[in-house]
């Protein structure tokens, strides 16, 4: 157990109090205090955050892998590697995101992710996003399409029971469950459904949402566009309230001038920062691989033969730096959409996400541009950036 870290003289962004100048004090992996008159007992860690930002861990609840290892590979290794070099990005919890494959593979994953337990200084695993196979292949992006069934509510609790009831997130096509059963059931579950790979238009998803449906997966990408006869997926997560909505922002996924406008029609209440990184995050450019399928990755993007994008390279602070250049967008909103509403999707928001006393101390101490100088897990250094 990591006890006694001070944290001082930072701009503290908190959830009930607004910002405010002081210290926070960490206790037992908890946020015990925050004060402008505390001072450290014998044996506290005290970190100067003069000059500083302190905001909540970023909450990647879409990401497949990192520095080589993937959620697929289906070992404590891979998930430990991943765990291990996220904090560096800022993100302090994540989702293992599973791909469409074959029912062993999935199953393999599943299995992995209930025996596995988070390391201090680690970012936290907690739970499962299961992309797939549920899917349209019409809208299959970078998912292999011999392996996409339709909705199966027996497979899906066998699947949690493998789990350890660990499954969070689904995305899944709304337009294969046209009585709404399997959507309704999962929601009923506590399940966050998600529309993802899918080409159902605007009343599709709306139908959907009277059904339980509450997000979008990766907004603008693999799903129906805006026409002026149907507003589609896309149309639908800026109208139907209800609605949160993934956005990868890289600029690559979804142009600066998309990004623009999704935040003017969303706003920052209803989007949730992802990365959908693959394993070659944090790696060199050259020949990988995604739910066994060759990929190639550039400097800046992952990609199949046929040009497809496979997922990104992309990092949580790069996605995080690229929405605070919009206009008019704070640091606030962007914690709000990188913390604050990943958690109260998952459901989390009494222990996670913002910046109060009780709550697990995921922390950042960045500067006024968002570059991260220090990331603390649960209460423990697992991130300090190099002098």
């Amino acid at each position: 157990m990591h006890t006694g870290l001070l944290i001082k003289n930072a701009t503290i962004y908190t959830e009930e109090k607004g910002n405010v100048q002081g210290s926070l004090l960490i206790e037992n992996n908890k946020i015990k205090e925050i004060n402008d008159q505390l001072e450290p007992s014998e044996g506290t860690e005290v970190i100067d955050g003069k000059g500083l930002n302190l905001i909540p861990g970023f909450i990647d609840g879409h990401i497949h892998g990192a520095d080589g290892s993937d959620v697929m590979d289906a070992t404590e290794a891979a998930l430990d590697k991943m765990a291990a070099v996220l904090p560096a990005e800022g993100t302090t919890a994540f989702l293992a995101t599973t791909i469409t494959q074959s029912h062993h593979n999935i199953e393999r994953a599943l299995e992995n992710v209930a025996a596995y337990h988070s390391k201090e200084g680690h970012a936290e695993v907690i739970g499962v996003h299961l992309e797939g196979p549920f899917i349209e292949k019409g809208k299959k992006g970078a998912q292999p399409e011999e392996h996409i069934v339709k909705p199966d509510m027996k497979l899906f609790q066998k699947w949690q029971s493998l789990s350890g009831n660990s499954i969070k997130t689904i995305t899944m096509a709304p337009e294969h469950d046209q009585d709404g059963d399997f959507i309704r059931t999962l929601a009923e579950s506590g399940i966050n459904v998600s529309a993802g790979h899918t080409a159902a238009g605007f009343n599709g998803i709306k139908k959907a949402v009277e059904n339980g449906l509450r997000q979008l997966t990766h907004l603008c990408n693999a799903m129906s566009g805006i026409h002026h006869r149907d507003i589609g997926a896309v149309g639908a997560g800026f109208q139907l309230e209800e609605l949160r909505a993934e956005l990868i922002a890289d600029g690559i996924h979804v142009d600066p001038e998309m990004l623009e406008l999704i935040y003017r029609n969303v706003g920052s209440d209803r989007l949730i920062l992802i990365t959908d990184a693959m394993r070659a995050k944090c790696l060199h450019a050259g020949d990988y691989e995604l739910g066994g399928q060759p990929v190639t990755v550039t400097e800046d993007r992952a990609i199949l033969a046929d040009g497809t994008l496979a997922g990104s390279i992309l990092k949580m602070d790069q996605g995080a730096r690229q929405m605070l250049k919009l206009k008019n967008v704070t640091i606030r909103d962007v914690m709000e959409m990188a913390s604050e509403n990943p958690a109260k999707q998952l459901g989390i928001y009494d222990r996670k996400g913002s910046i109060r006393e009780g709550k697990d101390a995921d922390l950042l101490l960045t500067d006024d541009a968002l570059n991260i100088r220090y990331t603390i897990c649960r209460g423990a250094a697992a991130y300090k950036e190099e002098d």
